[in-house]
C-alpha cells in the first residue's frame, strides 16, 4: 500500500473538514465525485492506464449555441478530433439545437466546414463518413416547447438507430441569462430523466455567474433539474497538456518538492496575456471586465493547483480537498489600491497594425469603467506559503499572447563572487508555459565562457514538440471525453468557484469605487499602476 504522505498525516483533521465542505448542502454537486472515480487510476502511478485508450461508452452529445464561435472553433472539431482518434464509441450521435431552418444536411455541411478548418488531426473522409451518419438538427428557440419535443423524439431516434442506449449529455455554450429556461425545457420535456443504468449530464461553460450571488443562483437551478452526479462545469486550462504537465512536475520529480516553498520561492506570478481586443464580443464582455473573465476561474485554478499539497491520488474528491485548502486559505492585500490594479488599453500598435482603444470598439460606451487588464497581489497564509506572494495577471491588447506560471526562487547570497562577477545575474525561475510554446523553462546562472568569473542568466527548455512524437490534444477533447466517460478529475467544484467569487468580490467592490481604469497603450505590457504594484515589493515584473 502506498505511503500516506507527510503532509497528508499532519493534515488529516482539516482534510476530514473539508470533505466535509464537499458533501454539504452548498457543495453536493461535487459530493458525487467520489464516487463517479472511484476506478479512475492515478495516471503518474500506474503506467499501464496510460498504454490504455480510454474510450466513450455509447452516447451522444447536444449542442445548445452551435452555430457560436466557440462551437464551430473549438467543440465541433474536438469531436471530430475524437472520432479520428478512435476514442468515440461507433454509434456516436451529434445533435445541434439552434434557430436556423436547417436540414440534417444542412447542419452536416455546417460541420464539415468547421471541421476541416479548425481540425488539429488531419481530415479522413472515412472519419467524417461515420461521424456524419450520426449527425442530426433541431431547429427552434429556447422557450419553444415543441422544439424541445423534437428534441426527445430526435435523442430516442438515436437510441434506436445508432445505440446510444438512453446516455446524452447537453453541452450549454449558451450566456447564462438562458440557463434556466433551458433547464426548465430540458425537465417539462423528459430530456433531464434517465431511465435504469443510462446516463443524462450537462456541461456548462463559464462564466459561473459574475459574483458569489448570482453563481449559487446558477447552482440552483441547473441542480433542481440534473441529479449533482450528473453536472460538469468546464474550465477549459485545466484541460491543457501543460497544466495537467505540472502535476508530474511536482510530484513525480524529487528535486522540485525540496525548493517548491517559502524557505526558497521569492515570489509566484501568473500571466495569462492577449495580443487581441475584444473583436465582436462587447456584449458580453463590458461589465464584466478581465478580473471576472480570467482571475475568478482560468488564473485562481492555476493557482490552487501550483500551490497545493500533494493529494492522495488524482481522483476529483482528492484533488478538490487540495485545491480547496490553498484557496479556503487566500488572504486578500490590507492595501486594495497598492496590490491591485486595473487598466483598458487605448490606441496604439499591435505588431505593424494600428488598432483602435477600448472605448472605440463597436458597441462599447464613451464612459465604460470595464478593465481590460487586471492584477491582484494575493497571500496565501499555509506553511509552506507564508510570505510568499502570488501576483495573478491578465489583460488584453498586451505584448503577445503567453500564459505561464513562473515561481521566482530568492536570490543566492553570491558570497564568494564580487558585484561585477553576478551584475547580469537574475533570479532563477522554474516557468510552466501553457500556450503557445507548451513546456517548462528553467532560468539558472552559469559562468560565461573567458579568463573572468562572470555569470549570466541562462535557460534550459523542454517543449512538447521537440520531446514527443505525438501531439498534444486540444484541451476540449480532453474535457468532452471525460464528459462521456463520467470523469471529472478536471472540472471545478461548486465549492471551488464559490470560494474563488469570495477572492474576487471584495476586490470587484473596491474597484467599483475607483472611476475609470488607468488606460495603457495596446502593444505595451499594461499600466504603470501595475508595474507599481510589484515595485512596492521589491520585485518586477517577468517579461514572457
Amino acid at each position: 500500500m502506498r505511503e500516506i504522505s507527510r503532509y497528508q498525516d499532519a493534515a488529516a483533521t482539516a482534510d476530514v473538514r473539508i470533505a466535509d465542505m464537499i458533501t454539504g448542502s452548498t457543495g453536493s454537486i461535487n459530493s458525487a465525485d467520489s464516487a463517479r472515480t472511484s476506478q479512475w487510476k492515478n495516471p503518474l502511478r500506474d503506467s499501464r492506464d496510460l498504454r490504455l485508450p480510454r474510450i466513450a461508452g455509447p452516447c451522444s452529445l447536444v449542442l445548445f449555441g452551435v452555430t457560436g464561435d466557440l462551437s464551430k472553433k473549438k467543440l465541433l472539431p474536438a469531436v471530430y478530433d475524437l472520432a479520428n482518434r478512435g476514442l468515440l464509441p461507433a454509434g456516436f450521435g451529434l445533435v445541434g439545437f439552434g434557430r436556423r431552418d436547417w436540414s440534417h444536411d444542412d447542419f452536416a455541411g455546417f460541420v464539415k466546414e468547421n471541421v476541416r478548418e479548425h481540425c488539429r488531426t488531419p481530415f479522413n473522409d472515412s472519419t467524417w463518413k461515420h461521424l456524419s451518419e450520426g449527425l442530426r438538427f433541431v431547429q427552434g428557440t429556447f422557450d419553444d416547447a415543441d422544439a424541445f419535443a423534437r428534441l426527445s423524439s430526435t435523442v430516442a431516434e438515436l437510441d434506436q438507430i445508432r445505440g446510444t442506449e438512453g446516455n446524452h449529455a447537453f453541452y450549454m455554450s449558451i450566456p447564462p441569462r438562458d440557463f434556466p429556461v433551458v433547464a426548465k425545457q430540458l425537465a417539462d420535456s423528459g430530456l433531464a430523466r434517465s431511465a435504469g443504468d443510462a446516463w443524462r449530464r450537462v456541461i456548462i461553460e463559464k462564466p459561473f455567474g459574475r459574483d458569489l450571488a448570482s453563481s449559487r443562483e446558477l447552482d440552483r437551478v441547473v441542480s433542481e433539474v440534473f441529479d449533482p452526479n450528473s453536472v460538469f462545469r468546464i474550465d477549459h486550462y485545466l484541460g491543457k497538456e501543460t497544466v495537467q504537465n505540472l502535476l508530474a512536475l511536482r510530484f513525480a520529480n524529487m528535486m522540485f518538492e525540496p525548493v517548491w516553498n517559502s524557505n526558497y520561492v521569492s515570489h509566484v506570478e501568473i500571466t495569462m496575456a492577449e495580443d487581441i481586443g475584444i473583436g465582436g464580443r462587447a456584449g458580453y464582455y463590458d461589465g464584466i471586465g478581465a478580473a471576472r473573465d480570467v482571475i475568478q476561474n482560468h488564473l485562481l485554478q492555476l493557482m490552487a493547483l501550483t500551490a497545493m499539497e500533494e493529494p492522495a491520488s488524482f481522483n476529483a474528491k482528492d484533488l478538490a480537498i487540495e485545491k480547496l485548502k490553498v484557496l479556503s486559505s487566500v488572504r486578500l492585500p490590507e492595501d486594495l489600491a497598492a496590490h491591485t490594479a486595473r487598466g483598458q488599453y487605448s490606441a496604439g500598435w499591435q505588431g505593424s497594425e494600428k488598432v483602435v482603444g477600448y472605448l472605440e470598439e463597436a458597441g462599447i460606451s464613451q464612459d465604460s469603467t470595464t478593465e481590460t487588464y487586471a492584477a491582484v497581489r494575493l497571500d496565501i497564509d499555509t506553511r509552506r506559503w507564508a510570505g510568499v506572494p502570488f501576483y495573478l495577471r491578465t489583460g488584453k491588447r498586451l505584448g503577445k499572447r503567453v500564459t505561464e506560471i513562473a515561481v521566482n526562487f530568492k536570490r543566492a547570497p553570491h558570497l564568494p563572487f564580487d558585484s561585477t562577477s553576478t551584475q547580469e545575474l537574475g533570479e532563477n525561475a522554474i516557468v510552466i508555459r501553457v500556450q503557445p510554446d507548451e513546456g517548462i523553462t528553467l532560468r539558472f546562472g552559469s559562468k560565461v565562457p573567458g579568463t573572468a568569473m562572470e555569470v549570466r542568466d541562462v535557460n534550459m527548455d523542454f517543449t512538447y514538440g521537440n520531446s514527443f512524437t505525438e501531439a498534444s490534444p486540444e484541451a476540449y477533447e480532453r474535457l468532452i471525453l471525460d464528459v462521456l466517460l463520467g470523469d471529472p478529475p478536471l472540472f471545478p467544484t461548486s465549492r471551488e468557484i464559490d470560494l474563488s467569487w469570495k477572492i474576487l468580490d471584495p476586490i470587484e467592490e473596491f474597484w467599483s469605487a475607483q472611476g475609470q481604469p488607468e488606460p495603457y497603450r495596446a502593444g505595451t505590457w499594461g499600466p504603470a499602476q501595475a508595474d507599481t504594484m510589484l515595485a512596492n515589493d521589491g520585485h518586477s515584473w517577468r517579461i514572457p
